[in-house]
C-alpha cells in the first residue's frame, strides 16, 4: 500500500538517522517515566497539604492554614509559565534533550530539600518562606519539563498516530498524581499518626531523589529527537525563539486563543476532578487522609487507559471534538456530582463504591481533555518555535487557571459559607473554553508536522 507524502517524509527521516535510534515504546518510557517522576514530586505537595498546613504555620485557625498552604502550592502553578519560557527557548535553540535534563535534576533536588525542610516549631517563618523558594523552583522545573518531553515523543513518531503515542505523556501527570497517593499511603500506613506528623511525612519526598536519579540515567542515553536535528542541520531552527513566537500578534492571538479555547478548561477540568476532589473528601465530607486518599486512588485507577483510548479517537474525529465534549460535560455535571458526594459521604453510613465511582466520571473528563491536548498543541505550532510556544500556553491554563483552583475555591468557600461555591470558578472556566474553542480555534488533527523537515515534501 502506498504511503501519503506526510507518512514517507517521516520514513524517510527515520531511515536517515536510525543509526542508534531507540524503539518508540523506549522512547516513550524514558520520556514518560522522567516526566511522571516530575509530576510526582510536584503533587506530594498537594498530597500532604493537609498535614503539611499543620505543620509549616501557626496553629490557631486551620483552615486559613490550610488556604495559605493551598497559596503556596498555587506559587508553583503561577511560575510554570515562567519556567516555560526559559526552558522553551532552550529546548529550541539547544535541544529538545538538554532542557529536559536540566528541568528534571532541578525538580530533584527541590522535592528531595522539601523533606529536609525544619517546621515552624522549629524556624518559625522562614520555614513557610524557605518551602516558598523551593516550590518556585518546582514550579520553573515543571514548566520545562512537560513541553519538551511532549515535543520529544511528538517528533518521533508518524503523523497519523501522534494523539496515539502523545497520550502516553499524558498519562504521567495522572500517574504521577497516583504513585504520590500510593506512596504517602504506604508511608502513612507502615507508622503510627504522631510518627507520620513528626517525620513520616519527609519519606515520599527524600524518595524523590533516587526515582530522579534513575530517571535522569535513562534519559542520558536518549538522542536529540530527529525532527529537531534535522530542522538545526538545515539552518532552520530559531535564533529568537521568544521573538518569533510572541513578537507579532498572529502568533500572540493564536497563543490567546489557544489559552483560553484549549488549556484554560482542561487544566480547571484536571485539578477539579483530583486535587478539589481530594480536597474536597478531606475538608468537607471528614474523611481521613487514608480513606480520601483511597477512593481518588481507584478512580485514578480505572481512569488512566482512557488518556489513550480519547488520544487514539482524536486521530481518527479530532483533538476538539474530544476535548470540548469534556469541558462542556464537566461544566454542566460538577454541582450535581459534588451534591451526590455529599449524599453518599454521609459520616453514618458512607457508600464508598458511590464516592469512587463519581470521582471516577470527573477523572473520565480529565482524559477527555488532557489526552489529545499534546498532539492538538505540537499541531498549532511549528517545529522552530514549537518548545517555546507549546509551553506557554499550557503551562498558562494549567498553572494560573487549574493550579489556582484549590485557593480560589478554598476563599470562596471561606467566605460564603457555601460548600459548593468553589465549584462556580470550574464550571465558568470549562464553560468559557467550551465556547471559545468551538467557535474560535480550528481542528489540528491533519497536520503534517514532519513535512516541515524534508523541502521536497508537500502535502496532498
Amino acid at each position: 500500500m502506498s504511503r501519503c507524502p506526510a507518512e514517507l517524509g517521516y520514513h524517510s527521516l527515520m531511515a536517515e538517522q536510525n543509526g542508534a535510534r531507540y524503539p518508540i515504546g523506549r522512547i516513550i518510557f524514558a520520556s514518560g517515566l522522567g516526566t511522571m517522576i516530575e509530576w510526582y514530586d510536584f503533587y506530594i505537595f498537594g498530597s500532604l497539604a493537609v498535614v503539611m498546613s499543620e505543620l509549616m504555620f501557626p496553629s490557631g485557625n486551620p483552615a486559613w492554614a490550610l488556604i495559605k498552604t493551598w497559596a503556596l502550592f498555587a506559587t508553583g502553578f503561577i511560575v510554570r509559565p515562567f519556567g516555560a519560557i526559559v526552558f522553551g527557548r532552550i529546548g529550541d535553540r539547544v535541544g529538545r534533550k538538554y532542557a529536559f535534563m536540566v528541568t528534571l535534576t532541578i525538580m530533584g533536588l527541590s522535592t528531595f530539600l522539601i523533606g529536609l525542610l525544619p517546621t515552624y516549631a522549629t524556624i518559625g517563618a522562614l520555614a513557610p518562606a524557605i518551602l516558598l523558594v523551593l516550590r518556585l523552583l518546582q514550579g520553573l522545573a515543571l514548566g520545562g519539563e512537560y513541553g519538551g518531553a511532549a515535543v520529544y515523543v511528538a517528533e518521533h513518531v508518524p503523523d497519523r498516530k501522534r494523539g496515539y503515542y502523545t497520550s502516553f505523556i499524558q498519562i504521567t501527570a495522572t500517574l504521577g498524581l497516583f504513585v504520590s497517593l500510593g506512596v504517602v499511603l504506604a508511608v502513612k500506613k507502615s507508622m503510627t499518626d504522631a510518627d507520620f506528623k513528626a517525620w513520616g511525612w519527609r519519606v515520599p519526598f527524600l524518595l524523590s531523589l533516587v526515582l530522579v536519579a534513575m530517571s535522569f540515567y535513562i534519559r542520558m542515553k536518549l538522542q536529540e529527537s530527529p525532527l529537531f536535528q534535522s530542522i538545526k542541520s538545515q539552518g532552520k531552527a530559531s535564533l529568537a525563539p521568544l521573538m518569533e513566537s510572541f513578537g507579532n500578534w498572529k502568533n500572540v492571538r493564536l497563543v490567546l486563543l489557544v489559552l483560553l479555547g484549549a488549556t484554560a478548561g482542561q487544566g480547571v477540568v484536571w485539578y477539579t476532578g483530583q486535587f478539589y476532589a481530594l480536597s474536597f473528601l478531606q475538608t468537607v465530607l471528614k474523611f481521613d487522609l487514608v480513606t480520601a486518599s483511597v477512593i481518588v486512588a481507584i478512580a485514578l485507577a480505572l481512569a488512566m487507559p482512557f488518556f489513550v483510548v480519547f488520544g487514539a479517537l482524536s486521530d481518527r474525529i479530532g483533538r476538539l471534538k474530544v476535548m470540548m465534549a469534556g469541558n462542556l460535560l464537566a461544566a454542566l455535571t460538577y454541582i450535581p456530582i459534588y451534591h451526590a458526594m455529599k449524599t453518599y459521604g454521609d459520616p453514618r453510613h458512607p457508600n464508598l463504591t458511590m464516592l469512587v465511582l463519581l470521582v471516577f466520571v470527573q477523572v473520565l473528563y480529565v482524559t477527555m481533555v488532557y489526552g489529545p491536548i499534546a498532539a492538538f498543541l505540537i499541531e498549532a505550532f511549528p517545529a522552530r518555535v514549537r518548545y517555546t510556544s507549546f509551553s506557554l500556553p499550557y503551562h498558562l491554563g494549567n498553572g494560573w487557571f487549574g493550579g489556582t483552583l484549590p485557593l480560589i475555591a478554598g476563599v470562596l468557600v471561606a467566605r460564603t459559607g457555601n460548600i459548593y461555591a468553589g465549584l462556580y470558578w470550574s464550571v465558568g472556566i470549562a464553560l468559557m473554553t467550551f465556547l471559545v474553542g468551538s467557535f474560535a480555534l480550528n481542528e489540528s488533527h491533519r497536520v503534517r508536522i514532519w513535512d516541515e523537515a524534508h523541502d521536497a515534501v508537500r502535502p496532498v
